[in-house]
């Protein structure tokens, strides 16, 4: 435990020479929360991703991640978390399970219990069938599910998912939103999602924090986010949130 909270920001701030892509991030997300981080194109979401993850360093503020400090435990904070990247990258000349098992040893895993994992992950998501088929044979959503399987292969603690369910049709988005929600409540782990779907992260989330030119914006559960706004829905809520309402007559005058 760490008293409950998984992830703690203090005006956390990111900068690339003049760009500003995060701004004193004050942020807290609960232990076996699924905390889902919404925003636009260029607001930040990757960015305060890959900060937490400690794959970049932040320019000010500080951060605890999993009770480990920022600035001085990045890699005891890689080896406790998983990271899915937007963009990944896969090995297409290895199978499904050699993959996998790349991963575990890149992990500290091997043996049985390693092997054991892999086949249960892999039957979960549908792939037993083609697990020992290389995956440049894999369709788009098939490799993302072989994705998401070597995120969570090695047990961590906290998981960070850019767009998981991206290249994912709808059942095998079903599939995800339902392990999201058993491993957080059935062993604790914490799961931050950047998501562009607003229904995703409604069905998936109970926490939301919206993010906009970098600023936290709105912060709470799914309810009262949608509460607040007036709105009938986390999408309606969001577009509200950060203004990105369609101009209908702009549309016709266009036609």
């Amino acid at each position: 435990m760490y008293n409950g909270v998984s992830i703690e920001t203090q005006k956390l701030n990111k900068q690339f020479g003049p760009v500003h892509a995060v701004r004193n991030l004050t942020l807290q997300v609960r232990e076996g929360s699924r905390f889902g981080f919404l925003g636009p194109n260029g607001a930040g979401k990757t960015t305060t991703v890959r900060i937490l993850s400690g794959l970049m360093k932040p320019s000010s503020g500080t951060a605890t991640v999993c009770g480990l400090p920022l600035a001085s435990k990045r890699n005891e904070i890689k080896a406790i978390t998983g990271l899915l990247p937007e963009t990944p990258g896969l090995y297409s000349k290895l199978s499904a399970v050699e993959f996998l098992e790349f991963i575990g040893a890149l992990n500290g895993r091997n043996g049985k219990a390693l092997n054991g994992r892999i086949d249960r992950l892999l039957a979960i998501l549908g792939l037993e069938s083609r697990q020992d088929d290389l995956l440049e044979s894999y369709s788009s959503g098939m490799k993302q599910k072989v994705l998401i399987a070597s995120t969570i292969l090695h047990e961590p603690k906290l998981v960070f998912l850019d767009e998981p369910t991206a290249r994912l049709d709808p059942s095998a988005s079903a599939i995800v939103k339902e392990l999201i929600g058993i491993l957080a409540e059935s062993t604790g782990t914490t799961f931050f999602i950047c998501t562009h779907q607003t229904s995703f992260a409604e069905d998936v989330c109970d926490q939301i924090g919206i993010i906009n030119e970098g600023q936290l914006v709105a912060l709470g559960p799914v309810e009262e986010l949608i509460e607040t706004s007036k709105a009938k829905d986390l999408e309606n809520a969001y577009l509200q949130i950060v203004g990105g309402k369609v101009d209908r007559e702009a549309l016709l005058a266009w036609r």
